[in-house]
């Protein structure tokens, strides 16, 4: 199964740029997308490191930047890579400098209000970058979802997309024999949400990841014995702790956050 792997950068929350790259996604039906959202990206150094990352994944770069500089930078140093970088508004900021005369403002998110509601989720999706991957075990206890999952069950997009609606998120990576953390048997089991996926779509994955980086696709990372391991051991603790469960491996990131939601009786509109 050919792969997708969709960088997503913006000064912003990245909501364009990720409809852009789900509504490109759909017309690959065959293929696995991954997006790779890097929200708030407002540096040089992140920018550029985001792109090297994209290489190194053979990835496509989708920009919402209108930080000035950031957007030109962005072109040339993906440009120096060899990697495909799309910027989507300045061609359009272009022709409507040109057909009113008026100079962009540059203010990243412009097009939100500045309200509330805002604010809420935009401390959602710093709440979600802050506690991404287990970083700080505290942030489960501060969650009002948590997402577990072996690599590659979406964990991270689903969490942005989730705090796109206002909802903080924290996840954690399982591996087999690591420890984990006590806070997650400390919190609502109702808040947990175990993800998984098929066997056969994680050995794909993991195959060309590792063909991506030029190593020997055929090692324990992605061999079938290791994978049912991980996948196992995900269940195991599922059982234990009495989560609800996802499969992810057909499912977009909009119908696992909408089954998440339903499951949790939130709104899904």
């Amino acid at each position: 199964m050919q792969t997708l792997n969709l960088y997503i950068i913006s000064d912003s929350i990245g909501e364009t740029g990720l409809k852009l790259a789900q509504a490109v996604a759909a017309q690959y039906p065959d293929a696995t997308a991954h997006y790779l959202r890097s929200p708030f990206v407002h540096t040089e150094d992140k920018l550029m490191s985001i792109i090297d990352q994209a290489k190194q994944d053979h990835g496509i770069v989708i920009s919402t930047l209108v930080t000035p500089g950031l957007g030109k930078l962005a072109s040339s140093y993906a440009k120096e890579a060899g990697i495909p970088l799309i910027d989507v508004l300045s061609p359009i900021l272009a022709a409507a400098t040109a057909a009113t005369g008026v100079t962009p403002s540059g203010i990243a998110g412009a097009n939100h209000d500045l309200n509330e509601k805002y604010f809420d989720r935009i401390s959602a999706m710093e709440f979600a970058v802050l506690y991404d991957d287990g970083k700080d075990p505290k942030g489960f206890l501060e969650a009002d979802i948590v997402l577990l999952g072996v690599s590659r069950t979406s964990k991270t997009p689903l969490s942005l997309f989730l705090a796109n609606r206002n909802l903080k998120v924290a996840n954690l990576p399982l591996v087999p024999n690591a420890h984990i953390p006590d806070e997650i048997y400390q919190i609502d089991p109702q808040k947990i949400i175990g993800l998984t996926t098929d066997a056969s779509v994680l050995m794909a994955f993991r195959r060309q990841r590792m063909i991506a980086y030029g190593l020997n696709p055929d090692t324990a990372y992605s061999a079938r014995d290791s994978v049912n391991a991980e996948l196992k051991y995900a269940t195991d603790l599922y059982a234990k702790l009495g989560c609800y469960v996802i499969n992810t491996a057909k499912r977009s990131i909009e119908e696992t956050a909408m089954l998440i939601l339903e499951h949790l009786g939130m709104d899904t509109q």
